[in-house]
């Protein structure tokens, strides 16, 4: 599920990135040369083009919620049930490490 969840995200982000490279920009210097646009004709197409874009964008927001909830029902039914960090790092701490001062030495230097 978490995976087809991802796949569908992906695709929606492709859909969104055309979506916005196909609109004309509405302002500043590139907005004067695409005024031919409106005068053919063509804004029922920039209307289609920015309601596509608020659909996709809503429809990424809620896939990413919906992959966080599939992701996390994997992990729980996939994994033992686990410590947390903190309980984890207590167990490691709670063995006495070794010290460098503490290892005595082995081998004695010889002197030749």
């Amino acid at each position: 599920m978490y995976t087809f969840l991802v796949v569908l995200i992906i695709i929606a982000s492709i859909i969104l990135i055309l979506a916005i490279l196909a609109q004309s920009p509405k302002s500043g210097m590139a907005a004067n040369f695409g005024a031919s646009n409106q005068v053919m004709g063509v804004r029922q197409t920039a209307n289609f083009l920015e309601k596509t874009t608020w659909y996709v964008a809503i429809a990424i927001v809620v896939l990413s919620l919906l992959s966080t909830v599939a992701m996390s029902s994997y992990k729980k039914a996939s994994a033992p049930q686990s410590d947390s960090v903190i309980e984890q790092l207590m167990e490691v701490t709670e063995e006495a490490p070794v010290m460098p001062n503490q290892v005595e030495a082995t081998a004695e230097p010889t002197a030749e």
